[in-house]
């Protein structure tokens, strides 16, 4: 269960095809990238990459909330969606070093760190031997001591984008996909 999400696009008057016209926004969740569509409420400031409490308890923004799939984001909030991601790792830095310090295999022949982007058997084969040295403190710490690494935030949040598509056999971040139940 999300607790906080992030606007990704905001419609102060909601769609033009709505029979009732609300505020709605396009939210991405923090913990496991939920994707959402929120009615906002009547008086609510809400904009673009806002933090808004998304739980059980009172809400001070959102109305109803319902969780939506990719293909339903608006082009803006698509647009949009790479650069929440990175705000949200960001927010969670600790938590994604700590991925890199603690992944392990998946199978014999591959290791969650494969599946990141770009990282590829020499990739690979530094970090592991850095971590193995001393644990990453940081991103920066990560990009000085394995010097061919490409950015370490952007890799997550390519991974992060193409989970959240569908697209992927394993999901190492995002909440897999609502299985569509046959007629």
């Amino acid at each position: 269960m999300e607790e906080y999400a992030w606007v990704m696009d905001y419609l102060p008057d909601g769609r033009s095809n709505d029979r009732m016209r609300e505020p709605i926004a396009q939210l991405l969740g923090e913990k496991n990238f939920t994707l959402f569509e929120a009615s906002i409420k009547q008086g609510a400031v809400v904009k673009f990459e806002d933090r808004l409490y998304v739980g059980k308890d009172q809400r001070e923004q959102v109305e109803k909330i319902k969780r939506i799939e990719f293909d339903e984001l608006t082009a803006a909030a698509k647009n949009e969606l790479n650069a929440v991601i990175r705000r949200i790792v960001m927010h969670r830095e600790a938590e994604y070093v700590d991925f890199f310090n603690k992944s392990g295999s998946i199978s014999i022949r591959l290791h969650q760190l494969n599946l990141l982007p770009g990282i590829g058997k020499k990739h690979l084969e530094e970090i592991l031997e850095k971590r193995d040295v001393k644990p990453f403190a940081d991103f920066a710490d990560m990009k000085e001591r394995v010097t061919l690494l490409p950015d370490p935030i952007n890799l997550i949040v390519m991974r992060v984008a193409e989970e959240l598509r569908g697209d992927s056999k394993h999901y190492l971040f995002v909440r897999p996909p609502m299985q569509k139940q046959p007629f």
